[in-house]
């Protein structure tokens, strides 16, 4: 009785030590690293809203885990894409600005 309770616990232990290990190497910072790049993508967001230039509605944020920020889409002018690259600059935990935005006129 007790040899098969301890075979079944060997053999349990020895099956699981797989996923033991992959629970080891797993990156413990990600869920906190995905929390902080929501924040930064947020904050850079609200302080686009803010300005109040409809131009800025029309662009789409993105930041990775080491704090780039890409910016996509577009605005009507130079100074409006300027502006919002100044304001991710200006945001704590931004790294760098990757700007992909494009200048298109008003129609």
């Amino acid at each position: 009785m007790y040899i098969k309770l301890a075979a079944s616990c060997f053999i349990s232990a020895a099956l699981m030590l797989p996923m033991a290990g992959y629970t080891a190497d797993s990156d413990k910072s990600s869920a906190t690293t995905m929390v902080k790049d929501s924040v930064i993508t947020t904050k850079i967001k609200a302080e686009l809203a803010a300005e109040k230039m409809s131009s800025l509605v029309n662009i789409s944020v993105d930041t990775d885990h080491k704090g780039v920020v890409t910016l996509g889409g577009t605005a009507a002018s130079k100074t409006a894409v300027d502006k919002a690259v100044s304001i991710a600059k200006a945001v704590k935990g931004v790294t760098s600005v990757d700007n992909q935005i494009k200048v298109v006129a008003d129609k």
